[in-house]
């Protein structure tokens, strides 16, 4: 809606408000002066706030306002629209979406309707970051030895072309250091194998990825290069189309690969909390093809992901429609233990959330806890929803949202115009006064003092252990018998101590005493708060005169380039350096065994006292022998305490009652005088990582990048489809598409496509994952002259209605009764031959017989995928007769023009002794209304009586049009 040329005509025209000097506008709900108003959840004031605003009183009706401010009483009761302020697509998703609008402009061309009429309504972004394949890894090698084959094997010699990607590290298994064969190594001299670069920021920053093989500085920039090039190279068509897209139709912006991944570009870049357009200032929200665009909860913007028909309906004006969700508050309260990491509270909060029933439920914070958590806590708390099954998981706007736009894209005055208005409408969260606490639909309490630091060993993942424990859990481990968790040391060599000399110093190892101490940033590390307070502990244990001993093998491998820089950034690299932790490249290294060797007097010193000695890291992977076979005791910790283990040098302490060390003065430092902050890690959170990787992003997207700035696409309103092409192709959607809506087309004699039971779900039914090379995709492919190792996958071939169709129902596990085992076969009834479903569906049609499916319960179930409802479309199927729908497929059967059909309650195909072979026919009246019955008359003589799951007037509306794009297309012409 235009809000502009229609206010007068806006039914709650009265709630509209003014903020600053009259200049923007908004509608405030506040204004409608009911009590139930200010007891909403937030994330249904939201809900309401769009209501109102979009009130058009097709989509959204005046009733539906009236049902979601009554939303204590009609929760899980109405079905209310939903429209979000913008579509999120990522590239397999956007791209039938873009397809199905090019060739909507063909067919308003062909009428002679200017074509440039077909625009997404709702403001759309789709970022290009699905298409890149690792085809070269970050070390060119090049007279590299071949180890002989097997994982991790490099190319013959000469070869020009890079191996898949092997963990740079010290004295890799490669270069003769074979996992655990600690003292046999060809690389045993440290300083041959250390491979440390200097202490100095600038040197480290600049120093060269190393050589698995041979240590041998490479250039990480032509590997990027050639990904890049073959990236090009394989999706060529495709980046082509975006680009046209990105020029061609308005309200659609292109996010060029190589910029980032979907769900960071939209935190960092795309999301504003507050949207302003037409002179009305309102909140942001956003619909995504993807199950974790829950992520934006964390910002205070409402979001969840759809399927990729569901975002095509909102980029067309058509709202969500959902349920009024149950909501549940999670109130968090306590103060966080000075020693908890972010992913100590992550992880506890997910673990009590999963252990909750909030399945397709709303789940919004609250209380004092939250104003603790900083906002890449909470995004990854939200990113987690579908772990724990919620909708969305929605933390509202605070002080800590505001601060932290602070450092990313907002002005001074933008934050202020945002602060006032989320302050006007009362959707800024304060835990001051608890008495304006939301009312919920029922309340979890989550005490954030319960969650401790754990480490987790000494040989399974599984075998946590409170830090606090840790001294009395290891002897423990002792005493055990061998296992799991013990080591059946004999009570009278428990104490044993062994004396080595190291470098011309004498040094003592006992059990527990640490010997390999790895900080790692990937997978489950990689939130930048614990390598800031990793690196923030570092320089004050330095600063303190803290040391650790240097027979221990310390090392230090970020997950990306953009973790050295953040730790550059805040200044904490040199004091990592300091204390032995210095950067060896980037890959997987410790976990996977590629740990240089130990000093040999350190291993014979294990030997002799047969010691149990201790290797902690905080990667994930260390079952017993994989760091080392001499080093029996493993733990994964977080990075701070990886680095605290290893000052100590012992897992054997109580870090409260204990010192870590003692300064060169001799006074005791505890872990509790070095440890930092929660505030300060935040601080330097938001002043170094957030604020450098916004402007790093900032320049790469307005830049671009070479490859995407060079690619050439057509000029031209109307795209010009390249019938040569088996990426993008122009579907038949609009085929034969008249002014006039048509009249309701009874079905005759159909047959039976497929007969199915119960829990089919969309996996089933949609195109996934590699093409087989026996499937009908696969035919069509080779028809093209394509060699399987071309097919690439469905998700890359999206854009080809002719690949998508043949992969309908193409599911190994698809269980058809006609054919009595799994498979993507069906049988062709007149011929009584099984043959794939395309081709029976393919030779159906060419004989001019109307398809429908019979099916059992929960039809379509699981997660939504986008070709799910277009394929059986194009397959020639006018209905699905089934015994219940998931109500979300159900909605995209309609969209597609197809009936979907229900058993009245206890029949079934079964209990109608229905064997599928028989010809159907379905009468339909001159005039739809809601849910009517219809006759279905069987070719036996038998009847049976079915339910039209059409629940709307839009239903029937978009059914009578033969689907949402005829509907669009028909009221352009």
């Amino acid at each position: 809606m235009a809000l502009t040329s229609t206010v007068q005509e806006h039914p709650y025209s009265h709630l509209i408000d003014t903020l600053k000097d009259g200049s923007i506008k908004f509608f405030n709900p506040h204004k409608i002066n009911d009590p139930r108003y200010d007891k909403l959840p937030l994330s249904i004031r939201i809900l309401l706030e769009s209501a109102i605003r979009n009130c058009d009183g097709f989509y959204t009706k005046q009733e539906d306002v009236q049902n979601i401010l009554d939303w204590q009483q009609q929760q899980n009761k109405a079905e209310v629209p939903f429209s979000p302020a913008r579509v999120l697509l990522q590239d397999f998703t956007g791209i039938p979406a873009m397809v199905d609008l090019a060739a909507m402009r063909d067919a308003l061309a062909k009428h002679g309707v200017d074509p440039g009429l077909v625009n997404p309504k709702c403001p759309t972004d789709l970022i290009v970051d699905h298409l890149l394949q690792i085809d070269y890894s970050k070390c060119a090698i090049q007279n590299a030895p071949n180890p002989g084959g097997g994982e991790g094997s490099g190319p013959s010699h000469g070869s020009s072309r890079s191996v898949p990607s092997r963990p740079p590290s010290r004295g890799s298994s490669q270069c003769g250091g074979q996992r655990g064969a600690c003292r046999k190594s060809a690389c045993s001299d440290p300083a041959a194998s250390a491979g440390r670069p200097s202490s100095s920021v600038q040197q480290i920053e600049n120093t060269p990825l190393l050589c698995p093989f041979h240590l041998k500085p490479v250039s990480e920039t032509e590997t990027a290069v050639k990904n890049q090039e073959m990236e090009l190279i394989r999706n060529k068509e495709r980046l082509q189309f975006f680009k046209w897209c990105s020029k061609a139709f308005k309200n659609v912006n292109v996010v060029p690969p190589d910029v980032g991944a979907v769900h960071q570009v939209n935190l960092e870049y795309l999301s504003r909390v507050v949207q302003v357009n037409d002179g009305f200032i309102y909140p942001d929200s956003v619909v995504g093809t993807d199950s974790h665009t829950t992520m934006i909860n964390g910002l205070g913007i409402l979001g969840w992901g759809v399927g990729g028909i569901e975002s095509e309906a909102v980029m067309l004006g058509q709202p969500v429609s959902l349920t009024l969700p149950e909501v549940v508050g999670c109130k968090l309260v306590g103060s966080i233990n000075p020693l908890t990491t972010s992913i100590d509270i992550v992880l506890g909060i997910k673990k009590h959330l999963r252990q909750a029933s909030i399945t397709g439920k709303f789940l919004e914070f609250f209380g004092p806890g939250v104003s603790q958590l900083s906002v890449p806590d909470r995004t990854t708390i939200a990113n987690m929803c579908p772990e724990y099954s919620a909708i969305v998981s929605f933390f509202p706007v605070d002080q800590v949202t505001l601060e932290h736009f602070k450092k990313t894209q907002f002005s001074q005055e933008n934050l202020e115009m945002l602060e006032s208005y989320m302050k006007a409408v009362k959707l800024f969260q304060s835990y001051e006064d608890s008495s304006e606490e939301p009312e919920f639909s029922e309340v979890i309490e989550i005490d954030l003092s319960s969650m401790v630091p754990y480490v987790s060993g000494p040989k399974r993942p599984s075998d946590r252990v409170e830090v606090s424990s840790m001294k009395e859990d290891f002897q423990s481990c002792l005493n055990e018998k061998v296992g799991f968790k013990g080591f059946h040391i004999a009570k009278e060599k428990q104490e044993t101590r062994v004396p080595f000399l190291h470098s011309g110093q004498e040094y003592q190892l006992a059990h527990g005493s640490v010997v390999i101490a790895a900080v790692i940033s990937c997978t489950n590390n990689c939130n930048p708060s614990v390598m800031l307070t990793a690196g923030l502990l570092a320089k004050k244990a330095v600063e303190a005169g803290l040391v650790v001993k240097p027979y221990i093998r310390t090392s230090l491998a970020p997950g990306s380039g953009m973790v050295t820089h953040y730790l550059n950034a805040s200044g904490v690299l040199p004091y990592f350096s300091q204390l032995g932790f210095e950067v060896i490249g980037y890959g997987c290294a410790t976990c996977v065994g590629n740990t240089a060797p130990l000093p040999e007097a350190v291993v014979d010193a294990i030997e002799q006292g047969d010691l149990v000695a201790c290797g902690i890291l905080s990667g994930n992977r260390h079952f017993e022998g994989r760091l080392c076979d001499c080093v029996r005791a493993n733990y994964l910790a977080s990075p701070p305490l990886v680095v605290a283990y290893a000052i100590a040098g012992t897992v054997g302490i109580d870090f409260e009652k204990e010192p870590l060390g003692e300064t060169p003065e001799g006074k005791q430092v505890y872990l509790r005088d070095v440890w930092p902050s929660r505030e300060e890690v935040q601080q330097t959170e938001e002043d170094t990582v957030i604020s450098s990787i916004f402007k790093d992003l900032r320049g790469r997207m307005e830049k671009g990048n070479v490859f995407w700035n060079s690619v050439e696409c057509p000029d031209g309103v109307v795209f010009p489809w390249d019938h040569k092409s088996t990426y993008i192709r122009s579907p038949s959607f609009f085929s034969k598409l008249s002014k006039e809506v048509p009249a309701p087309q009874s079905i005759e004699n159909a047959h039976a496509l497929l007969f199915l039971g119960d829990e089919v779900t969309t996996d089933h039914i949609s195109p996934a994952g590699s093409i087989a090379r026996v499937s009908a995709a696969a035919k069509y492919l080779l028809s093209k002259r394509l060699t399987p190792r071309e097919f690439n996958s469905y998700g890359a071939r999206r854009g080809n209605d002719a690949v998508m169709t043949r992969g309908t129902f193409a599911s190994i596990k698809l269980q058809n009764r006609f054919i009595g085992k799994p498979g993507p076969k069906t049988l062709h009834i007149p011929s009584g031959q099984t043959m794939d479903v395309f081709e029976a569906a393919d030779r159906y049609q060419r004989d001019g017989v109307p398809l429908i499916i019979l099916a059992g319960k929960h039809y379509g179930s699981g997660n939504s995928r986008d070709w799910v409802a277009k394929g059986p479309y194009l397959l020639g199927v006018r209905a699905v007769i089934a015994e219940s729908f998931e109500k979300l497929h159900k909605s995209q059967l309609v969209g597609m023009g197809i009936m979907p059909l229900q058993f009245q309650s206890g029949q079934s195909a079964d209990s109608l002794e229905l064997s599928g072979k028989e010809r159907f026919s379905i009468s339909l009246p001159d005039s739809l209304g809601l849910r009517p019955r219809l006759t279905v008359k069987t070719s036996q003589g038998k009847s049976f009586t079915v339910t039209a799951l059409f629940d709307t007037e839009t239903d029937v509306i978009f059914f009578q049009h033969g689907g949402l794009l005829r509907y669009v297309a028909r009221t352009l012409l």
